[in-house]
């Protein structure tokens, strides 16, 4: 269906940006801007990630619909998020730890499963307006985020953080939240950033943990 080396295309309409892709389904859901660590073993995702360090390409990661992280090839969500390695180590033979940095989000328009049993996919990347004002009306999350993010340090909230980005606020908390992978993944594919902030706000007055 498609050669590793993929291709980028742009039509007129500004959400048309495709690429091809290597698909990583987890159990986990990764937010543009998020940091996520990965412990790499399996030979079909070593050799992704090291095809993707030497061209210096993303993959995709998206959440598990069914099926196990290894093994048979598992379903992935049609929503993902682009992600790129930015630090590895292989401290024993055979066993790769990468830190990731997630990107823009994409649509999976088509798919197949290669010969070394790896999904290989055409997206479609989902267009970011650019940053939105953070809204006064939401300003109690703020103290909450900015707690959190100074214990968790900056390996997990790396920097720049943009506190007046209604987007990228919304994608953090989230990330926080002691909640399933599936609400996650749901707020993940919430295309309007305010809306999710208000999702936000009600789960966590709710649960009393906002000042």
């Amino acid at each position: 269906m498609m050669g590793w080396l993929g291709f980028a295309s742009r039509q007129s309409d500004r959400t048309s940006v495709r690429m091809e892709i290597p698909l990583f389904p987890l159990n986990a859901v990764l937010f543009p801007g998020g940091v996520l660590p990965l412990r790499i073993f399996e030979q079909r995702y070593l050799d992704m990630a090291a095809a993707c360090m030497k061209e210096e390409r993303p993959f995709g990661v998206c959440l598990i619909v069914s099926g196990d992280e290894t093994g048979a090839v598992a379903e992935p969500h049609p929503v993902g998020t682009l992600a790129r390695i930015t630090d590895w180590e292989m401290e024993q033979l055979g066993i790769l730890q990468v830190t990731t940095r997630g990107e823009q989000r994409f649509r999976i328009v088509d798919k197949a499963v290669s010969p070394d049993n790896l999904w290989r996919a055409v997206v479609e990347i989902i267009a970011n307006d650019g940053p939105l004002p953070f809204p006064v009306e939401r300003q109690r999350l703020l103290p909450l985020l900015r707690r959190i993010a100074g214990e968790v340090g900056p390996g997990r909230f790396p920097e720049p953080r943009h506190y007046d980005d209604a987007e990228w606020v919304g994608y953090r908390i989230t990330e926080i939240l002691p909640v399933q992978n599936l609400a996650k993944q749901k707020l993940l594919e919430l295309d309007d950033p305010i809306s999710r902030l208000e999702i936000l706000e009600k789960f966590l007055d709710q649960r009393q943990l906002l000042d």
